[in-house]
C-alpha cells in the first residue's frame, strides 16, 4: 500500500508542475481548425490542420491536409524534405521532369532536400495525408509556380 501511496504522490506532483518545452504536447482533434489551403500554394478546395508547429525538438512541422477532387500544391520544394503518409483516398505526386505518380491511403512518401515536386488529389477522388515537413534556419518550404491543369492531367 505504501509504495501506491508514494506511485499516486509522485503522479500528482508531476501533473501539478509546470509545463515545459520538453513536456508531452497533446494537442485534441476539436482544437485543431481547419484553414483553407492558401491560393498561392493550392490549386482547387483545400483544408490544412496544423497538428504540431515546429519547435526545436522536431525540427519539423506536421499538418493534415485534405485535398478535394481536382485539387493539389503548387510546384514546391523542402530545404530539408518532407514526409507524407497518405491516410484516404487516391492521389497524385509528380517530381519535376518525371511522370505523375499514383499515392492511395497507406502509401509513405518521402520527398528529399530540394525536390521540386507536386502532390494533390485525382481529378475523380479526394485524398488526404499527414505531411511532417523539415526545417532548416527557420523555412520548410519554398513555394514555386502553380501546376497548369495540362501538366496535371498528364
Amino acid at each position: 500500500m505504501k509504495h501506491v501511496l508514494a506511485a499516486a504522490a509522485s503522479a500528482a506532483s508531476i501533473a501539478s508542475a509546470p509545463v515545459a518545452a520538453d513536456s508531452i504536447e497533446i494537442r485534441h482533434s476539436g482544437d485543431v481548425q481547419a484553414v483553407a489551403g492558401q491560393p498561392g500554394n493550392f490549386t482547387g478546395n483545400s483544408e490544412v490542420r496544423a497538428l504540431l508547429p515546429p519547435n526545436e525538438s522536431t525540427r519539423a512541422s506536421v499538418g493534415l491536409v485534405d485535398f478535394a477532387a481536382g485539387a493539389r500544391t503548387t510546384w514546391h520544394s523542402h530545404p530539408a524534405g518532407q514526409l507524407l503518409i497518405v491516410t484516404a483516398g487516391k492521389g497524385w505526386i509528380q517530381e519535376d521532369g518525371k511522370t505523375r505518380r499514383v499515392i492511395e491511403a497507406g502509401d509513405v512518401v518521402w520527398i528529399p532536400t530540394g525536390v521540386k515536386h507536386w502532390h494533390g488529389a485525382t481529378d475523380k477522388t479526394a485524398m488526404s495525408h499527414v505531411a511532417l515537413t523539415y526545417m532548416v534556419d527557420g523555412k520548410n518550404v519554398d513555394w514555386l509556380e502553380p501546376v497548369s491543369d495540362e501538366q496535371y492531367h498528364q
